[in-house]
């Protein structure tokens, strides 16, 4: 359909980043904004200060050890910039999730409108819901797994 968003597309894009180190959200939001391969209108700096202006204002911890990592407002210039990159923590760390579950997968989703945002949000909510999809992240799926389940799923 045409104004889907194409999910496995964008963490293609953004990557999949395993073991990194930090015992909160700051810490990892500092070793992943250096980790990303940023569009050349983008600097680290500003995607670690976006993640970590949201995260003040309510933790994207959404429960079964899953977090949403976001800026407030769309930080992309254009739609081919956008991403979204799955980070597994070494070790699972507390984001004051709803359900109380430390978070163990982070979906770092790079945007560039809220329209697509919420979209993205809509699709991933879906694959949360799969059992399957939820037992391939906490073994830290490969992305070749985590895409196979996406094309199933959705």
């Amino acid at each position: 359909m045409e104004n889907e968003v194409d999910i496995a597309k964008l963490i293609h894009k953004g990557g999949i980043f395993r073991n990194v180190e930090g015992n909160t959200s700051q810490e990892i939001y500092k070793k992943i904004s250096k980790m990303i391969d940023l569009p050349d209108c983008m600097t680290s700096e500003q995607v670690y200060n976006a993640l970590c202006a949201r995260e003040e204002i309510l933790s994207t911890a959404v429960g079964n050890g899953i977090a949403l990592p976001h800026a407030r407002a769309p930080i992309m210039k254009n739609e081919e910039d956008q991403r979204i990159c799955i980070v597994y923590p070494k070790h699972p760390i507390d984001m004051a999730a709803p359900d109380e579950r430390s978070v163990y997968v982070m979906f770092v989703l790079l945007t560039y409108n809220p329209q697509v945002h919420l979209k993205v949000l809509s699709s991933l909510a879906s694959l949360f819901r799969d059992n399957s999809f939820r037992k391939a992240l906490e073994e830290q799926a490969d992305e070749a797994t985590l895409m196979a389940l996406i094309n199933e799923i959705l």
